[in-house]
Formats: structure tokens, sequence, C-alpha cells
């Protein structure tokens, strides 16, 4: 007797680091934190048009304790900002942010005294997504980058040197973390893109991608 006999359902090998990522990256638990504008397209991102449940992040946790992800959804004023750092100090590790709009992001049009320029003053900022106020397709795409940057990180201290490492003399992988979602969805495009991506042509892919313009064109196919 075989050992397929024994094992029907096959057998799946992996590391830890990989196993311990995949399960970081699809239970991602938002904590419900909006601030201005953004945050009314956050929440239209958890609806039922745009779905955020099939990345596992339907519920947003009322408490800290129980959330990794803040998504900064609106411009932070100097009075929230320890508001806002308390509540990141009470979420467990591994926590992560995304700044979501270009208030959150650098301050936007608010070039003042009383809102902070870039909720990076405040808490470390592990994704930034640009636009007034960015639609929810957007930040689909910048929670997907997300997932794919914790399936990247490393496990522990010794593994972070080596990656480092391997990054320093340019044997390290490439992330894809600048691939769109729309390409990352279409095989054959994603082959194109990591052909371009090893020949160090990312740039002029996204413009044959828009048919030969520089930037996205109203009306244009992209």
């Amino acid at each position: 007797m075989g050992l397929e006999e024994k094992l029907p359902s096959g057998v799946l090998l992996t590391s830890v680091e990989k196993l311990v990522n995949w399960t970081r990256k699809s239970s991602l638990w938002p904590a419900t934190f909006g601030l201005a504008c953004c945050a009314i397209e956050m929440m239209a991102s958890g609806a039922g048009r745009y779905d955020l449940a099939r990345f596992g992040m339907e519920v947003f946790r009322a408490s800290p304790r129980q959330a990794d992800l803040m998504i900064v959804a609106g411009r932070v004023s100097q009075k929230m900002a320890p508001v806002l750092r308390q509540i990141y100090d009470q979420m467990p590790e591994p926590r992560y942010v995304l700044a979501m709009g270009v208030c959150a992001s650098s301050g936007g049009m608010f070039n003042n005294y009383a809102i902070v320029q870039g909720v990076d003053h405040i808490v470390p900022v592990d994704m930034y997504l640009p636009g007034c106020p960015p639609r929810p397709e957007m930040l689909t795409d910048a929670i997907l980058k997300l997932h794919h940057k914790i399936q990247h990180q490393p496990l522990g201290a010794k593994r972070a040197r080596e990656q480092a490492a391997a990054r320093a003399n340019g044997t390290a992988p490439e992330l894809h973390l600048a691939m769109p979602s729309s390409v990352r969805a279409d095989p054959a495009a994603r082959r194109a893109y990591e052909q371009a991506a090893a020949d160090g042509r990312t740039g002029q892919f996204a413009i044959e991608q828009r048919g030969g313009n520089a930037v996205a064109l109203p009306g244009a196919d992209r």
C-alpha cells in the first residue's frame, strides 16, 4: 500500500514562516476607527458591493485589543493625535497601519497648525493610500498590497538579517509590491509584469498597458 493511499487528500509542504504569514494576512481585523470623509469610503468597502468579507475583514473590531489593522481614514488633528496613539498602543503585535487618503498620508489641503502633517509623525505606517478621497477599489488594492507585504515578512531577527543581506548583494527576490491588482488577477498579465520586473522596466510596462500613454487618459482602455 502506497503513501498516497494513506493520505488520499494529498500533502502540503511549506515553511513555518510562510504558514504563519499566510494566517496573519488571511485574518486581518481592522479597528473601528474613522476620522473624516475617507471613513465613508472605508465603510462602503465593507458593504456588499465591494465586500471586504472575501478577505475575512468584514467585522471592524470595536476594541483595539481585538484588532491588528488600523486604517487611518481621514485627517488627524493635533487634539486627536494622542488618542490615535493610545489606540495603536493597545493593539496587539503584530499590528499594521494603513494611511488612507492624502490627509492621513501628508496633511493634504490642511497645511495648518491644527492638522498633523502625516500620521507617520504619530505611528509607523505600513501602507500609504493616495486620493481625496480614495475609492473603495483603491482601498481594496492597498489592502492586497499589505497582504503581500505581510506574506513576505521575515519571522525572527535572524531571518530579517538574512533578507537584509540578500537585498544588499542583489539576490533577494522581487516582491512586486507595485503590481496592480488587475494585473495580479490576470495570469498572462502577471507573467508579463514579472518578466518586466526582472528586466527592470515596470514603468515601461505600465505605459504599454495604457496603450502608450504616459498617464492614464480619461476614457482610455486600461
